[in-house]
């Protein structure tokens, strides 16, 4: 079993890892950056009224904030799909394929998600499973979404895992303090877990960040930052 996190928290709201330096997310909103950068930055609620099953990749677990909020997604568009009677509008299941190094417990997870209200259902489901106890892979299924999580240096992990990728949440700790999750090893190792359409999304648009993911072989592009950020980035394999 990896270390835990070690953590201290701002405004008692906001979890923060002192290993790395930096908040797991936005002190602003984090709910809308993560619907924001990575689901409207990969597309998804297109692709989903397409009848695409998107199967989404995520650097950095975390709170799990990023996987809930794209259940909730995911669910509207299910229910568009039934008030219209339009078929297929909405991807018929959400797979959400995750590595995480340092997981939460359960007391921080729910502590960490409590700010959200609208998210309180799908969170007490996540945590009626959450046992991150031991390293490599879970499954853990809500119906027909599935969440398989690896806990362990996703270096590792993405060796063996278990389905390619359509669109990938780039949702590490800080460049500088977290090199090693936006290493140029790894970039390639996610470019070779891609499917050929693939896509993704991230915060960040450090040079370093971006020609590493241009050496895998993504075509990256800028985009308006949420909120005060500048800049972040969307690309395609």
């Amino acid at each position: 079993m990896e270390k835990a996190p070690e953590l201290v928290w701002l405004d008692n709201l906001t979890p923060k890892s002192t290993r790395f330096d930096d908040t797991y997310f936005t002190r602003d909103n984090g709910l809308e950056e993560t619907r924001y950068v990575f689901i409207e930055g990969n597309r998804l609620p297109q692709r989903w009224r397409q009848g695409e099953h998107t199967v989404i990749g995520e650097l950095g677990f975390g709170t799990g904030l990023n996987f809930l909020a794209t259940w909730q997604s995911w669910l509207d568009y299910q229910q568009e799909a039934n008030n219209t009677n339009a078929h297929p509008l909405a991807s018929p299941a959400l797979t959400f394929i995750s590595f995480e190094k340092y997981p939460l417990d359960k007391q921080d997870l729910a502590k960490a998600l409590s700010p959200w209200p609208e998210l309180k259902k799908l969170s007490e489901r996540l945590l009626d499973l959450w046992q991150p106890a031991s390293d490599g892979w879970q499954e853990l299924h809500f119906g027909a979404v599935t969440l398989q999580l690896y806990i362990g240096d996703a270096i590792d992990g993405i060796k063996t895992i278990p389905l390619p990728i359509d669109a990938w949440f780039l949702d590490g700790f800080n460049p500088k303090t977290n090199p090693d999750l936006w290493s140029e090893p790894l970039m390639q190792a996610l470019h070779q877990a891609s499917s050929p359409h693939a896509t993704l999304a991230s915060y960040t648009a450090a040079g370093w960040v971006r020609r590493n993911l241009q050496s895998a072989g993504f075509s990256i592009a800028k985009r308006k930052g949420f909120g005060h950020k500048r800049d972040m980035i969307t690309g395609t394999r």
